[in-house]
């Protein structure tokens, strides 16, 4: 069985009642917890929009930080790269 994640302190979320209602037939449907509807929503959302907007961030951060590539020197490398693969 696998290890159980480590867990927040709780926190509190307000919610539109559609949602709510949603989380709650979800919930009695499955047999398991608003939390672990919840949890498992944000997670689909983390590994989609999310995973999108923290690589926005990390790409941000390198600009800030200098860690970028001349445009020019990049073209040039692809060009010499499809020369050599054509070859």
């Amino acid at each position: 069985m696998a290890d159980k994640p480590a867990l927040s302190d709780p926190i509190t979320l307000r919610l539109p009642l559609d949602i709510l209602q949603d989380i709650e037939k979800i919930a009695e449907t499955a047999d398991r917890s608003r939390s672990w509807v919840i949890v498992r929503a944000l997670k689909y959302y983390l590994m989609a929009e999310g995973a999108e907007m923290l690589s926005i961030r990390r790409g941000l951060e390198d600009v800030e930080a200098g860690r970028t590539v001349d445009a020019e020197e990049l073209f040039a490398e692809l060009d010499r790269l499809n020369r050599e693969a054509a070859a």
